[in-house]
């Protein structure tokens, strides 16, 4: 049960979330709605997912956030030759004691970097989906629980890079939200060579929030109230993606939870403590969107996820709090 003394007020959260944020967008420059996004996930108890082409700061972006928060960090480069016993660990014989001791893999601190995720092979891919969604290990018959909090943020190349492999569909799918960073306006780039001409900006970088401050925003955000049309919102949003003409494979059951985690953490971040339709509307696109599978179809007529998404969310009635259906209103203050 969790008691006050494990939960912080959202004016403590608001100002917890603000100096992490200026943290990170001391080396993320001109990305505000990247770092918002990040922030959200973490909050969310989620795993966040970067794709974008080399070079547009998604490892920055991970490294950053990672280091703005005292808590344990390890960082995974995804080879073609890594093992997935290097992820989650190995149980190796010990002489001495004449019994297996378990050395821990890279998968064990609360926050990990898994760089060019999709440069591994999808078994090794395959090495986080017990992690990322059970928060434990399983070894040779043991289990081992996982730290908290615990979040992976993964980089990954477009597929059309080379020396890709594409994700599963259930590694996809344990991933809270997908962002792509893009690249930078002129102002922000001249910015970056003025800050990053010398040393990394990472390398001054200290914490600025505990990991138990974050366990508590967490419980926090679990508080957060979601009225029974903004639920039946976000389930009609998932179910449409799986009746969609140009659609092969639809949202998941978790993708509607993840959806309505997301929406509490996006609501105690604007310092509300209850959900908005605007807030499930906002995040519908990076949460559901990588996801999603378009039919060969759809493919050749050059249809992406991104763009059915969009569709759906213009569809779909948006919930009116006092009893009605709006359509291309913005949802009215739920009291």
């Amino acid at each position: 049960m969790t008691t006050y003394d494990d939960q912080a007020s959202l004016t403590d959260l608001s100002a917890t979330v603000e100096r992490v944020r200026r943290s990170v967008e001391s080396v993320i420059e001109g990305k505000p709605e990247v770092v918002r996004l990040s922030l959200t996930v973490l909050l969310a108890e989620g795993h966040l997912l970067i794709e974008d082409v080399p070079g547009v700061g998604k490892t920055m972006l991970a490294k950053a956030l990672a280091r703005s928060v005292d808590c344990s960090v390890r960082r995974i480069q995804f080879t073609p030759d890594l093992l997935p016993s290097d992820i989650t660990g190995v149980s190796i014989y010990d002489q001495q004691r004449r019994d297996f001791e378990f050395k821990p893999g890279a998968i064990f601190a609360q926050i990990v970097v898994g760089d060019e995720i999709n440069r591994a092979s999808p078994k090794t891919q395959s090495a986080l989906l017990e992690s990322m969604e059970e928060r434990q290990v399983s070894v040779d018959g043991s289990t081992y629980e996982l730290p908290t909090p615990f979040m992976v943020i993964a980089t990954q190349n477009p597929m059309e890079m080379e020396g890709t492999y594409p994700l599963p569909e259930a590694q996809r799918d344990r991933f809270m939200a997908r962002i792509s960073v893009g690249y930078p306006n002129p102002a922000a780039e001249l910015q970056m060579l003025d800050v990053h001409g010398g040393a990394s900006p990472l390398d001054n970088l200290q914490p600025v929030a505990h990991a138990h401050e974050i366990a508590k925003l967490v419980e926090t955000v679990r508080t957060v109230h979601v009225a029974e049309p903004v639920r039946r919102y976000a389930v009609d949003l998932v179910a449409a993606t799986r009746n969609h003409p140009e659609l092969r494979l639809g949202a998941s059951p978790r993708a509607t939870l993840h959806l309505v985690r997301a929406a509490r953490a996006a609501a105690a971040l604007e310092g509300r403590d209850f959900v908005l339709p605007d807030d499930v509307q906002a995040l519908a696109m990076p949460v559901l969107a990588h996801r999603l599978l378009p039919t060969a179809q759809a493919q050749l007529g050059r249809r992406t996820t991104e763009q059915v998404v969009t569709e759906i969310v213009q569809r779909i009635p948006v919930p009116d709090p006092y009893g009605g259906q709006l359509r291309g209103a913005p949802p009215r203050r739920m009291g």
